[in-house]
């Protein structure tokens, strides 16, 4: 159907808004609450901030465009002046509920009411009177600042629609409605597992990450301290962005050197604990898959991943029933954390409690992760501290470090080697193509050919693959995105689920859109721009395999014996309970 829009005839199918219809022909109209998110196609579609209001001829109101879809010989205009009347009202009206403090907010510069105030050319509000309060609400991973919630409403799709947890939701009416929890319940009590797709989404400073930089210094700064970093997968296709870097740009080699130049002492690779992570998890699928072949009934079928601890609260809040499923290996960063406190520690003889190890992470659920009681010894955590992606960034602004012209190095031994198994870790399919790997080896005592398991790549969000392993079928279920990830649980409970392993990512795409990664705006493009420079780091890798890691064999050898063995399940492996 044909629609003008601002004078420009346009072509448009049956169904596009006219939002849509104006962003395809490049005319930009804001909005606060409408939001395209992930490869998932899901949007935000409330029509709540009216700021995305235009005239339609023959309409004698206005109309929301992200609401409205276009009809054959529509005429509409985006910036009469009534139409700009409108939206600086509604602009103004906002601010005077709004927080006056940008240049101190954690989303200055990067929030979209912000920008939007700034296209309307808004200069003064004209509106003054009652503003509403509300308590702040920290978690360990999060922090809720509703005084700065516009309604939106993004988080709310974020949180009930992508990931189906039902912790956010419309609260109240009129002038005091905010986006809550049920009951007023604080996060940390609620159906919340600290994913952050909230935080991602979020247009304001309504939702943060809690910030642990400040402590991150004063570690680095205390003398009596030996500080070790360990950085994820992921956060070495994304912190480039922050830089100016082309998106999915690998730049782990300028991110050791800053690191470095920040005055870590050691700076290793959270890819070494993920080569690690699958040989205890590899082995332990072995495990319960030669059992339930020797007609074992007890064996609890199919293995569910443990590396990510949103996917793991999420478990236990929502689906304790089903805990056993859970593999007891402990993730990446926790592992990391154990080997360093235990056995580098040792050799490079320091206390235990001096060795203060942050961690570098995609997701804010990671410091929830680390302060569980199960992961410290008499009190002292495995992992001291942890930040995100974009806390990463700020700390590399404060050092004064001028990233794009950083050379490039490596990571230091021995917790630094890893392999392309490892590096995949942090997309969609990663973990279960990297067991794969080291799984058909094992089970088969055969060299694998291709280690490419294409059959296992992609973005939908149920994917279900079956591996030959020498002629013993291996059937993998792969889910991200919690309301994907749940299908697959309900089928387990229900008994129809014939499948031997299920990887589970509780972001979008995997930990390339975890909750601590650089803002993207629900763009698909730069996600898959993220997984391809994974796998484009996969395919450099000379070792390709976990078990084919050195300083993994070393590890084994001179500390601890064989994987899943008695000092391995004491320190790399864990328990679950009820939440």
């Amino acid at each position: 159907m044909k629609v003008t829009i601002d004078n420009r005839v346009l072509e448009v199918e049956k169904g596009v808004t006219i939002l849509d219809a104006a962003a395809q022909a490049g005319i930009k109209i804001p909005t606060l609450c409408h939001m395209h998110m992930h490869e998932l196609n899901y949007a935000n579609k409330p029509g709540a901030c009216r700021i995305c209001v235009v005239e339609v001829e023959g309409r004698r109101n206005l109309a929301p465009a992200c609401k409205t879809d276009c009809t054959e010989g529509m005429v509409v205009y985006t910036h009469t002046p009534r139409v700009l009347n409108a939206r600086r009202t509604v602009m103004e009206l906002l601010l005077s509920n709004h927080p006056d403090e940008c240049l101190t907010c954690v989303k200055s510069g990067r929030c979209d009411l912000q920008s939007v105030a700034i296209d309307l050319g808004i200069r003064k509000v004209s509106y003054q009177g009652a503003t509403t309060h509300f308590e702040m609400d920290k978690s360990a991973s999060i922090v809720r600042n509703m005084d700065k919630c516009i309604s939106c409403r993004r988080c709310e799709t974020a949180c009930n629609e992508i990931q189906g947890v039902g912790a956010l939701s419309a609260t109240n009416r009129g002038f005091g409605a905010i986006m809550g929890t049920a009951f007023e319940k604080p996060l940390t009590d609620s159906e919340c597992v600290n994913c952050g797709q909230c935080v991602a989404v979020c247009p304001t400073g309504a939702l943060s990450e809690n910030p642990h930089i400040d402590e991150v210094i004063a570690a680095l700064n205390d003398p009596t301290k030996t500080v070790v970093v360990q950085p994820a997968p992921a956060v070495r296709v994304a912190l480039g962005q922050e830089f100016g870097c082309e998106p999915g740009a690998n730049v782990a080699g300028k991110m050791a050197t800053a690191l470095r130049q920040i005055g870590f002492d050691h700076v290793f690779d959270t890819d070494f604990a993920a080569d690690l992570t699958i040989m205890e998890e590899g082995t332990e699928l072995l495990g319960r898959i030669e059992k339930a072949l020797k007609g074992d009934k007890s064996v609890k079928l199919p293995l569910m991943t443990s590396c990510c601890p949103a996917w793991v609260l999420y478990m236990e809040k929502h689906n304790p029933d089903l805990l056993a499923h859970l593999s007891s290996a402990r993730s990446p960063q926790q592992m990391f954390g154990a080997i360093a406190k235990n056995y580098f520690a040792k050799k490079i003889g320091v206390d235990r409690k001096d060795l203060i190890v942050v961690s570098v992470m995609p997701c804010v659920a990671k410091k929830y992760e680390c302060k569980r009681p199960e992961m410290s010894t008499n009190g002292d955590p495995d992992v001291n501290i942890s930040i995100t992606t974009r806390e990463l960034a700020r700390l590399i602004r404060q050092y004064n470090i001028d990233f794009a012209k950083l050379p490039e190095s490596e990571f230091d031994s021995p917790l630094g080697e890893s392999t392309g198994a490892a590096v995949i870790f942090g997309v969609t399919g990663g973990v279960i193509e990297a067991a794969a790997r080291t799984a058909y080896e094992v089970f088969t005592k055969k060299t694998l050919g291709s280690v490419d398991f294409q059959a296992i790549r992609g973005f939908d969000g149920v994917r279900v693959a079956t591996i030959d392993f020498n002629g013993t079928p291996i059937k993998l279920g792969i889910a991200h995105g919690l309301a994907n990830a749940q299908k697959l649980v309900d089928l387990v409970r229900e008994g129809k689920c014939d499948l031997h392993a299920i990887e589970v990512m509780a972001c979008p795409g995997g930990c390339i859109d975890g909750g601590g990664q650089p803002f993207h705006r629900g763009n698909g493009e730069i996600l898959a721009k993220r997984g391809a420079g994974l796998y484009a780091a996969d395919a450099d890798k000379k070792i390709r395999k976990s078990h084919e890691n050195p300083d993994i064999q070393k590890l084994y050898k001179e500390f601890l014996g064989t994987p899943c063995s008695e000092l391995s399940e004491q320190l790399l492996h864990t328990h679950y309970s009820k939440k």
